[in-house]
């Protein structure tokens, strides 16, 4: 009997994946990763986590392991995070979290368990191909979770299994109710564990120091102070305390730009003023799922989680990059998060977005 280790996280779509595959006659083994050093407020939820995992495991009469990956997630994934916002990016660590440590150092834990597989309960599909296993959309469009997978290896993809990847939200959790498994009306997790549901910007604080500086209007007005660039993000507008001016329109202001030479945060008014929208994007050296001449050209883009795709054209640049060219002008492209590349289903890779282009007779 051929052996898989399932990321069992306590939650109910890692226990619906144990289940099928149990079902399916593999010798399921379960693996309960801790990324993160319990906290002393209580937003950290592994605790609860792990118990939660274990009423699977006995349900399923699985083993299961626990073991801890802090020091791995912490210079792997958290110092890049901090990094980034320290430089004014915004960061996506959950790419990073699938990349190094689970489809990275928890793969090759599984493999020293004896797996001959390892299994996740994300939303997509390794389907076989011609030149090797491809990742696809999850079929529920609600849930596809391929974005965030877009950067692990096709070495690790080979090795991976996604039983959810053909189902529904609704049919997973139907499943679980029906199998008995205890975590059948469990809420979805939101967020990553080191932050929880506590305030963000409290949280990065501890982090990265505050460097106060100028609100401004996109002609120069200063508008108010800012905390540091790091604590706003592209498209943002709650959380910039700034009221109306005489004379303007009453319309909400939103974050256009980061002027990091002087530490300076460029508002707009209006949830679709020009300046909140890019015409064209240039990429970080991008990783392939495909070779890159099945992306070259003509292919669909995500700038974010849960966008729709967005028809673009690729156009590589002398030194690695990409420059990506959009249909429509796509609204907040955001600096340290990822354009990730589609062929109808097929996830064909991705890079970190580095400086958005504005559209002709844009500016900021």
């Amino acid at each position: 009997m051929s052996r898989v280790v399932v990321g069992l996280s306590g939650g109910v779509d890692s226990a619906v994946a144990a289940l099928r595959l149990k079902a399916q006659g593999w010798d399921v083994h379960g693996l309960f990763m801790s990324n993160w050093e319990e906290d002393e407020d209580g937003y950290c939820t592994a605790a609860q986590d792990f118990q939660d995992a274990r009423a699977v495991a006995h349900e399923l009469a699985i083993p299961l392991h626990r073991v801890s990956f802090a020091a791995e997630y912490r210079q792997r994934v958290f110092e890049y995070f901090i990094s980034e916002h320290r430089a004014g990016r915004t960061p996506n660590p959950d790419v990073l979290c699938n990349r190094e440590i689970k489809f990275g150092v928890a793969l090759r834990y599984a493999e020293r368990l004896g797996a001959d597989a390892f299994a996740t309960g994300h939303y997509a599909r390794v389907v076989p191909g011609p030149d090797g296993p491809e990742l696809h959309k999850g079929c529920d469009a609600t849930k596809d979770q391929s974005y965030f997978l877009h950067a692990i290896g096709r070495a690790e993809l080979a090795r991976t299994l996604m039983p959810l990847g053909e189902l529904e939200k609704s049919a997973v959790r139907a499943e679980a109710r029906a199998a008995g498994l205890p975590v059948f009306d469990k809420p979805d997790s939101t967020g990553i564990c080191f932050i929880g549901e506590r305030p963000f910007r409290a949280f990065l604080a501890h982090f990265v120091p505050e460097q106060p500086g100028p609100i401004e209007s996109s002609d120069g007005e200063q508008l108010g102070t800012h905390l540091g660039l790091a604590f706003y993000t592209l498209g943002q507008r709650a959380g910039l305390n700034i009221g109306g001016r005489a004379g303007a329109r009453e319309l909400p202001w939103y974050v256009a730009a980061k002027d990091t030479g002087r530490n300076a945060l460029i508002v707009v008014q209006g949830r679709d003023h020009p300046l909140l929208y890019s015409s064209a994007l240039i990429t970080g050296a991008p990783h392939w799922l495909a070779a890159p001449q099945h992306a070259l050209g003509r292919c669909a883009v995500k700038v974010r989680y849960r966008q729709c795709d967005q028809p673009a054209r690729l156009e590589p640049q002398p030194d690695g990059r990409l420059r990506i060219v959009f249909e429509q002008p796509q609204r907040a492209v955001t600096p340290g998060q990822y354009a990730v590349l589609y062929a109808g289903e097929r996830c064909l890779g991705g890079a970190v977005i580095e400086t958005p282009e504005r559209p002709a007779g844009g500016h900021a």
